[in-house]
């Protein structure tokens, strides 16, 4: 089952110093039927304008991923973690028994595009962590390359759940296929740019896709897109 969601009919909200789309029920925004989609919580589309940000504020026993398309975010916490998340670039936070943080757009005057995803652990309680991490976009050019794991994949970074997200970037033409992990799995694709094909059904820039039971996702670029991928339980 493949149901694909228009850019157009996302949740969308303009506070002047943020302008984001909410893929699930966030904030102001309730829909009791469009509350998550498997284990993933929360998919926002933020738009950050020079200067603004997201105060010091709590969460905890939350996976929370935050990859940065265009621009720079910086972050700190009360755990005495401080970092600038540039493009590219993917930073895990997994709030655990609890913590602070407070990501503002690090430039005064351009304006950051990211994409924040919150996750549901496996464990509640668990000690809080951060890290980050830059991705070459030539590491991710014709292929899925995965940069979150719940540990059982080599070189990405790790949150407290069964499931793997993928970017990648496509050429016109370029076709990538992705054997989804065996059992009643979920998948959620994202298009970031550009167009394509999955298994064979349309989707553009900003439109998404959530998928469940399918064996295997054949992505093709009908233009240069990049995107981003999750495998769910």
């Amino acid at each position: 089952m493949i149901d694909i969601i228009k850019s157009e009919d996302r949740h969308a909200a303009d506070f002047g110093w943020l302008q984001t789309h909410w893929h699930f029920s966030f904030g102001e925004y309730l829909d009791p039927n469009n509350v998550q989609w498997s284990a993933l919580r929360v998919f926002n589309d933020d738009r950050l304008q020079g200067g603004g940000g997201f105060d010091l504020h709590p969460h905890r026993d939350m996976e929370i991923v935050t990859y940065v398309l265009d621009g720079e975010l910086a972050h700190r916490d009360n755990q005495g973690n401080r970092g600038v998340v540039r493009s590219g670039e993917v930073q895990v936070m997994s709030a655990g028994k609890g913590l602070f943080h407070a990501e503002h757009n690090a430039s005064p005057d351009k304006p950051v595009r990211l994409l924040q995803l919150w996750v549901l652990p496996r464990n509640k309680g668990n000690a809080p962590r951060w890290e980050q991490r830059q991705f070459a976009k030539d590491a991710r050019a014709g292929r899925l390359l995965p940069v979150v794991s719940g540990g059982d994949v080599e070189g990405t970074l790790t949150i407290d759940q069964d499931a793997t997200i993928f970017v990648s970037s496509l050429r016109a033409g370029e076709a990538v296929t992705h054997a989804v992990k065996t059992g009643h799995r979920h998948a959620y694709l994202f298009v970031t740019q550009g167009s394509l094909l999955v298994n064979g059904r349309e989707l553009a820039a900003d439109d998404q896709a959530r998928i469940r039971d399918e064996v295997t996702l054949d992505i093709a670029a009908t233009t240069d897109a990049e995107l981003i991928l999750l495998d769910l339980p």
